[in-house]
């Protein structure tokens, strides 16, 4: 496998909601890509994408190889940003893609310039697929074991993950205040995220058996580091076939099942105990009322039989 100088790539939430609004402001309703630059710090393989800022760009829908970046402009914002925070530096650029273009490379190679190691990050901003929109490549050079091609440079796909700090975590929250819907339970958006994770995990094995049908037909080489990873993942999965697994499942299932019976029955009995208390203080204060309706009528009685002696 060809190594890689990144290890981990963390998106901030800053960088995708200007990234988003970038696009809506430019490229909106459109078939163009934006592009601009990457802020933030490396640290030991991890590369942690703090902000960013748009670059006028433009290319030739008809001829990918025209392209026109404003290198002054970034320059003069860079010193800007510089200026507002020393420790954020150029780590790379970002485009909206919503994949690699040919022309990639090339404006890669001009980022190199800026910084060592420059990393792309495609963000979709309009995602047709499940999973995470966000992607990062590093550019590697590539050799054939079998020396039949000279080496050609590459992109290589890093592990991409979104994080964020304490603060910024803080701001999210404040910025999805009115977007949640207090109205869903916590069990409706536990079954949404793993159907959401079960469709993601469908899509990913058709990835991988459509390349291996183009591996058997002959139209993609053979990878073998990619057939390795494929084979530590085979690996992984837990024999179906034993009695030990399929005895765990069950216990598994008669615990649940086992909570949600007690729990029905609990249920019962508490409206059992609430029906009954209701018919308590029904039959209760009907009593009372009796007695104070005889109360009521016991003064009348005497004066009733006064007037009948008078008589």
């Amino acid at each position: 496998m060809v190594a890689t100088q990144a290890d981990q790539v963390v998106i901030h939430p800053l960088v995708l909601l200007s990234v988003v609004d970038h696009y809506n402001r430019v490229a909106k309703d459109t078939k163009k890509r934006v592009v601009g630059v990457l802020l933030g710090e490396k640290y030991k393989g991890r590369i942690d994408a703090t902000n960013s800022f748009a670059v006028p760009f433009e290319e030739d829908e008809r001829d990918p190889s025209i392209w026109f970046l404003d290198h002054n402009y970034l320059e003069n914002m860079f010193r800007m940003f510089k200026k507002v925070n020393a420790r954020e530096r150029i780590i790379g650029w970002y485009h909206t893609g919503p994949r690699l273009r040919e022309s990639d490379l090339d404006i890669h190679a001009l980022f190199a310039s800026y910084c060592d190691n420059p990393v792309l990050v495609i963000t979709e901003v309009q995602p047709k697929a499940m999973g995470l929109p966000v992607h990062a490549y590093e550019s590697v050079e590539e050799v054939r074991e079998d020396g039949t091609q000279k080496s050609r440079r590459v992109f290589v796909n890093l592990p991409t993950e979104v994080g964020a700090t304490d603060a910024e975590e803080i701001g999210v929250e404040h910025l999805l205040r009115d977007v949640r819907d207090a109205t869903a339970s916590t069990l409706s958006s536990r079954v949404d995220g793993m159907v959401t994770g079960l469709r993601t995990l469908a899509a990913r094995l058709a990835e991988v058996q459509q390349y291996l049908a183009a591996v058997v037909e002959g139209r993609l080489p053979l990878h073998h580091d990619i057939l390795a990873g494929l084979q530590d993942v085979l690996t992984l999965l837990p024999s179906l076939g034993g009695g030990s697994l399929a005895r765990g499942l069950s216990g598994q299932v008669n615990d649940a099942l086992l909570s949600v019976y007690v729990a029905s029955l609990v249920r019962a009995v508490i409206a059992l105990h609430s029906l009954l208390e209701n018919k308590e203080a029904r039959d209760a204060g009907k009593v009372e009322g009796a007695k104070a309706a005889i109360e009521r009528a016991e003064p009348e009685a005497p004066a009733t039989a006064e007037k009948s002696k008078e008589k």
